[in-house]
């Protein structure tokens, strides 16, 4: 009786959505054609075999590799920094969690005026110290807008990183490390072999995160570049986005969500089975 309502809640918000999704895909369902037949497996063989659907995918996976990977590291770092007996510990931790802190709308229009091509302050800041002789379009040009979209995920995501493995490094009986350098051991060793093992868990946590919610980024892409110039930022959410929603190619499209997840799914497996090993 007491998990009743918020069961109801997630039957009606997640449940019913997710299988009307399933349902759609395996259906004609456009915004001219009402028939709505059934089609099997004709929406996901479609878009395997769509090499606009395989260059979404290229791109989400570069995108999720990259910030994930450059979080990480910056997170680690930023953690271990944020751990250590400063006298003005509290100030950093409050700067570092800022930009985290912003919605991720403003984030990404914050971002798209420091890319802008006129009057951005990035080009100001290049074109004034002789990096650069003129402004440069970041975001309309195709081999930068990925790199600069990927730029503003990481500024505002590493904070959540750093959070999580702060919370890891205080967890740790500082007696352990004591002891093993009254044993003689480095710092890079006490890293290595006693910091870093004890805090796999929350790393592999904070890593299968930031994966599942990289690789199925929508909302800081469409702000920034709406995924051009020329495809060059779209991702794969972006791609089942226009394909439901400009094309009104609804079954395409639930097809396409339904492979994210599934791609999601598999990434995670993947993750869990490879870091837990070494985890072990």
């Amino acid at each position: 009786m007491f998990i009743a309502p918020a069961a109801l809640l997630v039957l009606l918000v997640v449940l019913v959505p997710l299988l009307w999704n399933v349902w759609m895909s395996f259906h004609r369902v456009t915004i001219i054609y009402s028939g709505e037949p059934f089609v099997g497996f004709r929406n996901y063989a479609g878009q395997l075999t769509n090499p606009e659907f395989w260059a979404a995918v290229w791109v989400a996976f570069l995108y999720t590799i990259v910030t994930t990977a450059v979080e990480l590291g910056l997170g680690l770092g930023l953690a271990i920094l944020m751990n250590q007996r400063l006298r003005l510990r509290w100030l950093l931790r409050s700067i570092v969690i800022l930009p985290w802190a912003l919605p991720t709308i403003v984030n990404a229009m914050m971002w798209r005026w420091i890319d802008n091509a006129d009057y951005g302050p990035l080009n100001a800041l290049l074109t004034q110290t002789g990096i650069l002789h003129r402004y440069f379009p970041w975001l309309a040009d195709a081999h930068t807008a990925l790199w600069m979209v990927m730029l503003a995920d990481i500024w505002k995501m590493t904070p959540l990183m750093a959070i999580l493995l702060l919370a890891a490094l205080q967890a740790i009986d500082p007696s352990v490390r004591e002891a093993a350098a009254m044993d003689g051991a480095g710092g890079w060793t006490i890293f290595r072999r006693i910091v870093l093992p004890m805090i796999t868990p929350i790393l592999l946590i904070a890593l299968v995160l930031r994966t599942i919610e990289a690789f199925k980024v929508f909302d800081i892409v469409w702000i920034m570049t709406g995924g051009g110039p020329a495809n060059s930022t779209q991702t794969v959410a972006v791609y089942a986005y226009n394909t439901a929603f400009q094309d009104f190619d609804f079954g395409n499209g639930a097809a396409i969500s339904i492979l994210i997840a599934l791609f999601m799914m598999l990434m995670s497996i993947t993750y869990l089975r490879t870091l837990g090993r070494k985890g072990a």
